[in-house]
């Protein structure tokens, strides 16, 4: 396992060179290698000119947004967030993260089940069916993994947590991707974690939560106005203030789709 300074420096510093293209991802995800002092790992290179213009989002942020999603993930002290940081490459400036291994058998928390027969300790989220109508239901796991990262998408306001933005490495934990669409000012968290809606937060979140709140009063505050505007980054805090108010995991929105499409 890479040490995240370790990590970090060869992020910042190595040679990048490209082995292609991850032809799922709406905008231009490149998979790479990257060495550094004979050190050779894999890495995700999302370069600004392959970002996909949208209607919610000021064109050319998305890069940052993930480098923002990193920099409050290694804030709570969760591990959430692979190392992400913003650097020129051979597309020109972009979010370049550590590339995440995952086993042959992941033993994903996240899924369609057929709806008579949901596992135990799981939270069934929605109702589906197949292509020949038999009921099926998505349902994650009641997994305190998933518990913060449910928070953590709350904090930053994400609006694409689908389940495959969910892995799982070896080391027995659980890793956020695909943080493009977050920190918007209106609220726009749209994910599949809905399993623990209106439960009150687990102490040792509010705890986290708290210290986070300090933080970005500081360093962290200035870290994250180097991506974001001044107003996304009050709102943060703002989101983070309603948390510890209502000491609850958070209600799916009225006026927004709670789940994203595909959900998996």
């Amino acid at each position: 396992m890479l040490a995240e300074a370790d990590a970090l420096a060869l992020l910042e510093r190595g040679r990048i060179e490209i082995e292609g293209r991850l032809v799922d991802a709406s905008n231009t995800t490149l998979r790479a290698e990257i060495t550094l002092d004979g050190l050779t790992r894999r890495c995700v290179y999302k370069p600004v000119r392959g970002e996909r213009p949208l209607w919610d989002f000021p064109d050319g942020t998305l890069a940052g947004r993930e480098v923002s999603a990193y920099l409050v993930s290694r804030a709570t002290g969760w591990d959430l967030v692979p190392p992400t940081i913003l650097r020129d490459g051979p597309l020109g400036p972009g979010a370049l993260q550590l590339w995440i291994d995952e086993p042959d058998e992941t033993g994903a928390l996240i899924g369609f089940v057929p709806a008579y027969d949901v596992p135990d300790g799981w939270f069934p989220v929605a109702a589906a069916r197949d292509d020949d109508g038999d009921a099926y239901a998505l349902a994650h796991a009641d997994d305190p993994r998933l518990a913060r990262l449910a928070i953590f998408d709350a904090v930053i306001n994400n609006a694409d947590r689908k389940g495959g933005h969910v892995l799982y490495p070896a080391t027995g934990g659980v890793h956020g991707v695909d943080h493009g669409v977050s920190f918007h000012v209106e609220n726009k968290l749209r994910t599949v974690l809905w399993g623990w809606t209106g439960r009150p937060l687990p102490d040792d979140a509010c705890e986290v939560l708290t210290h986070l709140h300090e933080q970005l009063t500081g360093r962290l505050g200035a870290a994250l106005e180097e991506h974001l505007t001044v107003s996304e980054v009050q709102h943060v805090s703002l989101r983070i203030k309603r948390l510890l108010r209502a000491a609850r995991f958070p209600q799916p929105p009225q006026d927004w789709p709670a789940i994203p499409w595909p959900p998996i």
